[in-house]
């Protein structure tokens, strides 16, 4: 059963999220009233997700999960907040966040999000996700050869950190590059590695920022070599 430490300031929210998730199979192993609590509680109860609000009392969700995905815990962030457009959302996506999702989602669909980021992947699919990026991250102008902070990356890693910045899931990338599952998440491991970058989110920021994917428009498609 997957384990779940729900942190939010309102204590109407926290009550009814319980409510819904209980009433799902999710097991609810703790709750926070703010950031520091948060930590706290996943550090204890080592939960395998954490639903964090951003906007909370002593330490917010942007300082909270960082602080999580800096512990080395396996415990994944994700962010319910309640606009789609909320900058403190890109924040909270480079300190670590596994994906987010707004506090309007259906409860089949929290449900659904919450075995997504506990199984390892990151909630990329929703176009809110991608909006997001493309509204606060500032892309570079057209690059010359390759940024010095890919040099390390194969060719095939390179091809595979383009589809993830497109919101690709693992087996859309191994359908795409026609390779098996488990081949993707090697590579995907090793861009985590090579790049520094903590999350399979966090690796789509970078794609932003480095240039490799830019606002309103798809990376590249994979080469057929």
């Amino acid at each position: 059963m997957t384990t779940v430490v729900i942190a939010d300031d309102q204590d109407l929210v926290r009550s009814g999220l319980e409510m819904v998730l209980a009433a799902r199979g999710i097991d609810v192993v703790g709750v926070a009233a703010d950031g520091r609590e948060a930590v706290e509680q996943v550090r204890r109860l080592r939960p395998d997700v954490v639903l964090m609000d951003i906007r909370m009392p002593v330490l917010d969700g942007i300082a909270a999960t960082e602080q999580i995905t800096d512990s080395g815990l396996a415990t994944r962030v994700l962010v319910l907040t309640t606009y789609d457009l909320d900058s403190y959302v890109y924040r909270a996506l480079r300190a670590g966040a596994a994906g987010f999702l707004l506090k309007a989602t259906p409860p089949d669909r929290l449900v659904q999000g919450i075995e997504t980021v506990a199984a390892g992947e990151a909630l990329l699919a929703p176009t809110l996700t991608r909006r997001l990026i493309e509204e606060h991250v500032s892309g570079p102008g057209p690059l010359d050869g390759t940024p010095a902070v890919l040099d390390a990356l194969t060719e095939r890693e390179r091809e595979v950190f383009g589809l993830i910045a497109r919101g690709l899931s693992n087996d859309d990338i191994a359908r795409e590059l026609v390779v098996s599952e488990a081949t993707v998440k090697t590579h995907v491991n090793r861009l985590i590695a090579k790049l520094g970058n903590r999350t399979r989110v966090q690796l789509v920021v970078l794609a932003y920022e480095t240039g490799v994917a830019r606002p309103g428009a798809l990376a590249p498609p994979p080469s057929t070599t």
